[in-house]
């Protein structure tokens, strides 16, 4: 295999350069880990705690369960769950059978469902008691034989599940069970043994994520033991300053790669502490901030503007933070300070650090290193990634400083798309250097000394009167000033320049729509951006829409635009 440059080695400072892995499944690792630390607390959930100890027992139940009615290696098994217990434990028991978890969306519609349940092939899926009627709807349409449904009642402690059943779990209308539907703590009943024989080998097939469909049709991406292993070894490798115990805040979604490799499987795997959030509100993270002491948190771009914006979050001591990263969407330049000074202003020790990845290699692969960080930069590879920036759709690579097409390559590349062999040989590509490569269909470029710069999605590409346009150069522009809080930009039908450029702007509490406003903005945008490149429409909007991850869903806005124009 020809040597690659690696030119982000000399920002590693202590981290080491190669890392050596575990050989064996997902639970295997997290069972000699739990073995080890037995009266250690693996995860908290709305005031009940579960030491590593139970947890063991609690997933070898589960398979026991599962392999009762008929779960077996390779079968597919569906999750659609929020960040609870049981989500956690199903994950880990799926995979000591060597069957496959199919991370699904608890908030999918019903066609979205039927999709997921169709392309996996489920045979059996859990889903919360709220969201029974979706699977019900659909469930004659697909393969689905089985369906075991849980509530949050079932996790909690038994008081506090007894004011849960008479609050909101009042308005959930009572679950049939039959011969098809199994309630939670009826399934458990069929795992009665205490011990179970692991099934599978690091490289065997063990989770699905799909993506989030913003670039078209949802895929099934098939990631191995070996992926979300490697994972959790880089993130930690790069992280020296964790110790098992520590409290990672698991707020992004168990369905997200982000939300089960970072917050979940990488804590567990070393002893760490996971503090699942089944439901984001501004409100429940300061309160958890407050009460928990948290060392860890990761999220969203979006999560820490509404942090910034909640009047009780002023009060945070954040001494305890050990690292907080950004990641899932570009993290302007203007957030990064804002948040900086409000976690200074806190007492946080640490400054945020931004991340890049993408679900075909789990999620995070480039991380701003942790004693140093360039403006603009999404950090540098992770310990065994690779990073090159090409020509787009060519394997010939750039200049340093000049935009291509990221790629990336190492041990937590995907095996590939389900069930798409062709959409698999177009992103996984093995080149003449004997790697493969997975095409990013990301726009980047990287310095001399390895650090990486994210511009935006290939297909986001404006081309008006046959200039390039970068509309996520715009949004940080926007973003940057005092009166905008949000902003989207995109490129429109236009019958001289083919595209121009929209803007959609939600602006500060407080701010009135005006031509005013939108003059300054204007003037605040050729101060830093091209003429050609400059917003020929800017639309005031009260809220943008949003992916499942909190991403602006730029892909609505266009069809939105698409329709206007007849086209």
């Amino acid at each position: 295999m020809t040597q690659i440059p690696a030119p982000w080695l000399g920002q590693y400072g202590e981290i080491p350069a190669h890392l050596d892995y575990f050989e064996g499944t997902m639970w295997e690792g997290v069972v000699k880990i739990a073995r080890e630390n037995p009266t250690r607390i693996a995860y908290d959930f709305m005031g009940k705690s579960t030491s590593y100890a139970q947890f063991e027992r609690n997933v070898i139940r589960c398979a026991n369960a599962l392999r009762e009615i008929g779960v077996r290696r390779s079968d597919r098994v569906m999750v659609c769950l929020p960040n609870c217990p049981q989500a956690v434990e199903l994950f880990y028991a799926i995979n000591a059978i060597g069957a496959l978890s199919v991370m699904v969306h608890p908030l999918s519609g019903e066609k979205e469902i039927e999709f997921y349940l169709k392309d996996s092939g489920c045979r059996v899926a859990v889903a919360l008691d709220q969201f029974y009627g979706k699977f019900a709807a659909v469930r004659d349409n697909t393969a689905l034989n089985l369906l075991i449904v849980t509530s949050v009642a079932d996790a909690l402690p038994p008081l506090t599940a007894i004011g849960y059943k008479l609050t909101s779990g009042r308005k959930i209308p009572k679950i049939p069970e039959s011969d098809t539907v199994f309630l939670w703590n009826s399934f458990l009943r069929n795992g009665t043994a205490d011990t179970f024989d692991v099934c599978g080998k690091s490289a065997d097939p063990a989770v699905i994520l799909y993506s989030g469909g913003t670039t078209g049709v949802a895929k099934g991406i098939v990631l191995s033991n070996g992926n979300f292993n490697a994972l959790a070894r880089q993130v930690i490798a790069t992280n020296p300053m964790f110790r098992p115990g520590d409290r990672m805040l698991a707020l992004m979604p168990v369905f997200h790669g982000f939300g089960l490799g970072v917050s979940i499987h990488s804590m567990l795997f070393h002893g760490g502490r996971c503090l699942l959030v089944p439901r984001f509100t501004v409100k429940t993270l300061t309160k958890l901030l407050k009460k928990e002491k948290c060392n860890f948190i990761a999220g969203v771009p979006s999560l820490y503007e509404a942090l910034l914006r909640e009047p009780s979050a002023q009060s945070l001591d954040l001494s305890s933070l050990k690292g907080v990263y950004s990641g899932g969407d570009s993290l302007s330049v203007g957030l990064k300070k804002r948040l900086d000074a409000f976690l200074k202003e806190h007492g946080s020790p640490v400054s945020v650090r931004e991340g890049y990845g993408t679900t075909e290699c789990v999620t995070a692969s480039c991380l701003t290193p942790c004693h140093t960080f360039r403006e603009g930069s999404i950090g540098v590879p992770f310990p065994d990634m690779f990073y090159k920036i090409v020509k787009v759709d060519t394997e010939e690579e750039v200049p340093y400083g000049e935009a291509g097409e990221i790629c990336l390559s190492g041990p937590t590349v995907m095996l590939g798309y389900l069930d798409r062999p062709e959409e698999t040989a177009k992103t996984l590509r093995r080149h003449a250097d004997g790697r493969t490569w997975v095409h990013t269909g990301d726009l980047g470029s990287m310095d001399k000394d390895g650090y990486v710069y994210f511009r935006q999605r290939i297909k986001r590409l404006i081309v008006t009167n046959g200039y390039n346009v970068y509309p996520s150069q715009i949004e940080n522009v926007l973003d940057s000033m005092e009166e905008v809080h949000l902003s989207c930009v995109i490129g429109v039908p236009d019958p001289l320049r083919m595209q121009a450029v929209k803007a959609f702007v939600v602006l500060k509490e407080g701010i009135a729509p005006s031509e005013e406003t939108k003059e300054k903005i204007l003037e605040q945008c050729r101060s830093y951006v091209a003429k050609y490149a400059l917003p020929r429409q800017i639309e005031f909007r009260d809220s943008l829409p949003k992916t499942p991850v909190g991403k602006v869903a730029y892909r609505v806005l266009e069809e939105e635009e698409l329709k206007k124009s007849g086209k």
